[in-house]
C-alpha cells in the first residue's frame, strides 16, 4: 500500500555520513517535531536527478527555511558514501542527504521502483513530500518525467 496525505510515515532508518564517518538516523530523529521537505530521486549522479531535481532544492533551500521548513532532504537508494559524495560535488552542504541503501524505507512508503532493467535494482520513484512532525502533509509522485516533485512545485505549496 503506498502512503498517502494524513498518513504517518512508517519507522525506518537512514544513513549520513558524519564526522566520525557513517551515522544511523531513525525516521524519529529526522521527522519528529519539525516540518521537513523531502525530496527522493531515483539514483544520485544520475542526469535528470544531478542535473534538474537536486540543484533546485540547493539552489532554493533559503526559501524552503523563509516559509517555514525546518529541514530539506534528499533521499535515494544509495549507500552512504555515494549520497555524501554527491552532496558535496553539487554544493548541498544545507541539505540533509538520506541514503535508504537496500530501499527499505522507500519500500515500507510504496514508493519503490524497480530499476533490475537498467540494471539499478530496486530503487525510489521520484517523489517530493512535506512532512509535518511524521505526517504527511503533501505527497508529489512523477510517476514519469519530473514535473510534480520539482523544487518550484513543492515551494509553491509550502
Amino acid at each position: 500500500m503506498t502512503i498517502k496525505v494524513g498518513d504517518k510515515l512508517p519507522e525506518g532508518m537512514f544513513t549520513i555520513m558524519g564526522s566520525e564517518g557513517p551515522t544511523g538516523l531513525s525516521t524519529s530523529d529526522v521527522f519528529a517535531g519539525k516540518k521537513v521537505v523531502l525530496f527522493a530521486v531515483p539514483g544520485a549522479f544520475t542526469p535528470t536527478c544531478a542535473i534538474s531535481h537536486l540543484p533546485g532544492f540547493v539552489v532554493k533551500y533559503d526559501d524552503f527555511i523563509t516559509k517555514g521548513a525546518d529541514t530539506v532532504a534528499c533521499l535515494s537508494v544509495n549507500d552512504v558514501f555515494v549520497m555524501d559524495a554527491w552532496g558535496k560535488s553539487s554544493n548541498a552542504e544545507n541539505l540533509l542527504m538520506l541514503a535508504d541503501g537496500n530501499g527499505t524505507f522507500v519500500t515500507a512508503l510504496g514508493l519503490e521502483l524497480d530499476g533490475t532493467g537498467f540494471g539499478m535494482g530496486v530503487r525510489s520513484k521520484r517523489f517530493a513530500m512535506i512532512v509535518n512532525d511524521g505526517v504527511v502533509e503533501l505527497l508529489n509522485v512523477d510517476e514519469s518525467g519530473f514535473e510534480v516533485s520539482s523544487a518550484e512545485v513543492v515551494l509553491e505549496a509550502l
